[in-house]
């Protein structure tokens, strides 16, 4: 074995704990997959069962990343364990055969990749399964193998937090209560599927490895640009696909408040010393119907500032996928309504308010209630002439001048900020995914767009200073 690795507290904890399944997830060069390597073979040595698997992307990553790595299966156990890379004459799949006070035990080395090749490799049960970097694995090989095992690690880089293998799976575990404050807030807040007994996660970062020296640390944090979302993956150990995202600049230290700090901007007429406030109200509905797809129907309510800054400060989003009874358009008129009454009371009044233009469906059935019920409200197409990438760029601009704020309960919103993307290939065309919340705060802001920003700033500046001058 190469010099001795240094083990930190956390990561002797984290030898030490059972659990039937473990998550591994966090920055670059943590070293969770060395000391994952490490536990899991502890784990495949207690076992008493013969046969294991160790699965990657193919069979030539797992001898590059896990097997034959500095720190790896045959640097730390030498002699104990013998890698047949082409199988041998009793087994012809890639395995490691590794002596154990136990007996002889095999570990399979799988490609999840190569569906052909782990669908006839799966006709067992096994001890112990380690999956590496899980967030590139086919969903279909970790559910098959998920149930033929009795202890499972999974290692994984963060990505796109809309990848099913986090709802099925990474979400489904919780942190240990001693290391519940390791967890970034934004992950935290992503750990919210049915939680399963005694499923683990672990945060791991540069700082719980004890290998890294301080200058070390501070190398790696360069090398990435501060700000990106690759900087954001591999430095910070947030989720969020690294490339391709659209709104790049959104951070949310500066983008998300909370609703203490928004509600000082209600007009207090009373207040002399108040010089910013909502001036304009407004609210936009996107709208999906559908029990066999995730689409959804997203409502926001946002606020303008007589300074230009605009806050989204509620969203309510349902998702038909998950209702027994899935929502019509008469529903959704009944609940924007709903909606729109809440904010009223705790926000302001929108007057005018935007529907998807597409949906005359839904339109009609707003234009019935207003007819049967009347109603305070002016249900409109939502403006469109303004092109999807024109939209971007003017809140890109927002964002970098720090003049578009998001509420921190509106995490559906903030989700899909931090995934929306381009389309593979194709110049100024976002996919059409991760944009429900999108397209309804545009609807919301659209026809106010000329009230936001900087430039809206300057005019005032302008206008002030021409004030001035004729006085």
């Amino acid at each position: 074995m190469s010099n001795e690795y240094k083990l930190s507290k956390k990561y002797k904890d984290f030898i030490k704990h059972n659990a039937p399944v473990e998550c591994l997830e966090g920055t670059t060069a943590a070293g969770k997959t060395t000391v994952g390597i490490l536990k899991f073979m502890l784990q495949v040595a207690k076992s008493k069962k013969k046969q294991h698997v160790i699965a990657a992307k193919t069979t030539g990553v797992a001898e590059k990343n896990i097997i034959q790595k500095e720190y790896g299966i045959t640097d730390v156990f030498g002699e104990f364990v013998k890698y047949n890379g082409n199988g041998d004459k009793d087994d012809k799949i890639p395995h490691i055969r590794y002596s154990t006070p136990n007996g002889e035990k095999v570990i399979y080395i799988l490609g999840y990749d190569n569906k052909e090749k782990w669908k006839m490799a799966l006709g067992s049960q096994f001890g112990c399964v380690l999956i590496d970097e899980v967030n590139t694995a086919n969903v279909e090989f970790v559910r098959e193998i998920s149930t033929r095992n009795d202890y499972l690690m999974m290692t994984l880089n963060p990505d796109d937090p809309n990848l099913p293998i986090y709802k099925e799976f990474i979400n489904c575990a919780r942190p240990l209560e001693k290391y519940k404050d390791d967890v970034p807030r934004e992950i935290m807040e992503q750990l919210n599927s049915e939680e399963k007994t005694n499923w683990t996660y672990w945060f791991f970062s540069f700082y719980d490895n004890a290998s890294l020296s301080e200058e070390d640390i501070e190398k790696k944090k360069l090398s990435a640009p501060k700000g990106t979302k690759l900087y954001k993956n591999k430095i910070l150990g947030l989720r969020g696909r690294a490339t391709g995202i659209i709104f790049s600049n959104f951070e949310r230290k500066n983008h998300v408040v909370s609703k203490e700090y928004a509600k000082k901007f209600i007009r207090d007429r009373s207040n002399r010393q108040q010089t910013e406030w909502f001036e304009i109200f407004s609210a936009g509905l996107d709208t999906a119907y559908s029990s066999n797809s995730p689409d959804t129907i997203s409502m926001s309510f946002i606020g303008i500032t007589n300074k230009g800054n605009c806050f989204v400060l509620d969203e309510r989003v349902y998702n038909n996928a998950n209702l027994d009874i899935p929502i019509a358009p008469s529903d959704t008129v009944k609940n924007f309504i709903d909606f729109l009454e809440r904010n009223r009371k705790e926000w302001g009044f929108a007057k005018d308010v935007f529907i998807d233009s597409a949906d005359q469906a839904t339109i009609t059935e707003f234009a019935k209630y207003k007819r049967l019920n009347g109603t305070v409200y002016n249900f409109n197409n939502a403006w469109k002439k303004t092109m999807i990438i024109d939209r971007i760029i003017l809140q890109l601009g927002w964002f970098a001048h720090n003049q578009y704020k998001i509420l921190n309960h509106c995490v559906n919103y903030i989700s899909e900020l931090e995934t929306y993307s381009w389309m593979e290939g194709k110049d100024n065309t976002p996919e059409d995914a991760n944009d429900h919340m999108v397209n309804s705060t545009q609807y919301s802001w659209l026809p106010y767009k000329n009230r936001i920003g900087i430039s809206n700033n300057l005019c005032n500046l302008y206008n002030k200073k021409q004030n001035s001058k004729s006085i």
